[in-house]
């Protein structure tokens, strides 16, 4: 299947990280999601209720982001794409990119950065 809503570039202000500084103070977080599902039903009947709603996609990553603190990106990462496959069913396969622009490295970087991708099963 090659159909895909996309989500890019999300922000939202979370607590994730090992030391106790970076949950204390916290800092954003980048999201991009890729959604994988047939559009063709939706594209033919132009009903919202033949697709996902994207705007729910939307807060449910917010509430995994900006909710309960965890250490890694990883795990931020693998809840958002689990919560998306759980509560959205006609979703086949997620891809979400996490990137922590704040990351706690001495040096020059944009972001640090995971990419996953999970397939319903």
């Amino acid at each position: 299947m090659t159909d895909k809503i996309l989500l890019t570039g999300m922000e939202f202000f979370g607590h994730h990280g090992c030391s106790d500084e970076e949950r204390q103070r916290g800092q954003v977080f980048k999201v991009d999601a890729e959604l994988i599902l047939d559009l063709s039903k939706s594209a033919k009947s132009d009903d919202i209720k033949d697709t996902v709603d994207y705007v729910s996609v939307f807060n449910e990553i917010k509430t995994v982001v900006t909710g309960k603190p965890r250490n890694l990106i990883e795990t931020v990462a693998e809840d958002i794409a689990q919560t998306i496959l759980e509560k959205f069913y006609q979703i086949e396969t997620v891809k979400i990119n996490l990137q922590k622009p704040s990351a706690g490295i001495n040096g020059v970087f944009d972001a640090a950065a995971v990419s996953i991708i999970r397939h319903r099963n």
